[in-house]
């Protein structure tokens, strides 16, 4: 078996004797010599790489990826007989950590702290009396209502650092029921929980199901103090909806990871639009565990077992 490896995240995966690894470039279009391969793990691809990475391994069996989602791979044509793993579980720490940075910068308003300092002002906005809870806008986690749209491994994750900080944390998933001492609701539930939310994270996948998930009418339903911060994926989030909540302050603010169009195009009104965060989709940049994960499924693989994280294809 040829398996080939990104040559970034450095890996040495223990693997069986058999098991033939040859790193590749990224970024660069896969060499001749190695497009014989029977594996192929993913990262940092691009889409056009993605889909000539699809067109020259021809005899692919098994292609693992170290995303999370893998609704781009989905896009890319590989052979439709080959089998498909994630990296779900490998961005936990990093993602929860990247969305808890988020928001305590929306909660304690760093990005106006920032444009003073850009203006070289003792800026007052955020000094003086402020309120003690949150009754008039996002001041604190303490108190605040969190409701995570995706409640699945990053979210188990993300939760207990938020309830160490004082916010009420609750979940939205597919099916409903207590997880890790939080009440989880399904989606029919939203209408409810929704007007009594102070942050809105979504964490949710890049699927057909949930495109625009978040559309007009659901942020219609926020109050005007709440914040709403992607790490999930960009297409779950009616981005013209959420401009014109902004832009009408009829939300507090928003920060988001990703967006629809990655990189988000230059004259996108997303970059001036008022208490927007914005960072360049980099919460899961870091797959932990990786190495163990390829092992684990190398090894599931050549004896014909159930891989960790198998996805079903589209």
């Amino acid at each position: 078996m040829r398996l080939l490896l990104p040559s970034w995240p450095p890996m040495a995966p223990n693997l069986p004797d058999d098991v033939q690894t040859a790193l590749y470039e990224a970024d660069q279009r896969l060499p001749e010599e190695l497009r014989d391969a029977d594996a192929v793990v993913l990262w940092g691809n691009t889409d056009e790489r993605l889909r000539e990475l699809a067109g020259d391994l021809p005899r692919v069996r098994w292609v693992q990826g170290l995303m999370s989602g893998m609704d781009r791979v989905h896009r890319a044509g590989f052979a439709p007989d080959a089998i498909m793993s994630s990296g779900q579980g490998t961005h936990d720490g990093p993602v929860a950590e990247h969305a808890l940075a988020m928001i305590l910068s929306a909660t304690r308003r760093l990005d106006l702290a920032r444009d003073d300092q850009r203006a070289h002002v003792w800026g007052t906005r955020l000094s003086g009396r402020q309120p003690l809870d949150n009754s008039d806008g996002l001041r604190t986690l303490r108190g605040a209502s969190v409701l995570i749209w995706g409640f699945g491994s990053i979210a188990a994750r993300l939760a207990p650092m938020l309830t160490l900080l004082g916010a009420e944390v609750r979940g939205i998933a597919t099916t409903a029921g207590p997880r890790g001492g939080y009440d989880v609701f399904t989606a029919e539930s939203l209408e409810r929980l929704l007007p009594e939310t102070d942050i809105l994270v979504s964490i949710l996948p890049g699927t057909a199901a949930t495109r625009h998930a978040l559309e007009a009418t659901l942020l219609s339903l926020l109050p005007p103090r709440a914040w709403i911060v992607n790490v999930g994926r960009g297409g779950t989030i009616d981005e013209d909806a959420l401009l014109d909540a902004l832009t009408e302050g009829r939300l507090a603010g928003a920060a988001l990871d990703v967006f629809g169009t990655e990189p988000l195009p230059l004259d996108s009104p997303l970059w001036d639009a008022p208490n927007l965060i914005i960072t360049p989709h980099v919460a899961g940049t870091r797959p932990l565990g990786a190495e163990r994960l390829i092992e684990e499924n190398v090894r599931a693989f050549l004896a014909g077992a159930p891989l960790r994280n198998a996805v079903v294809r589209p």
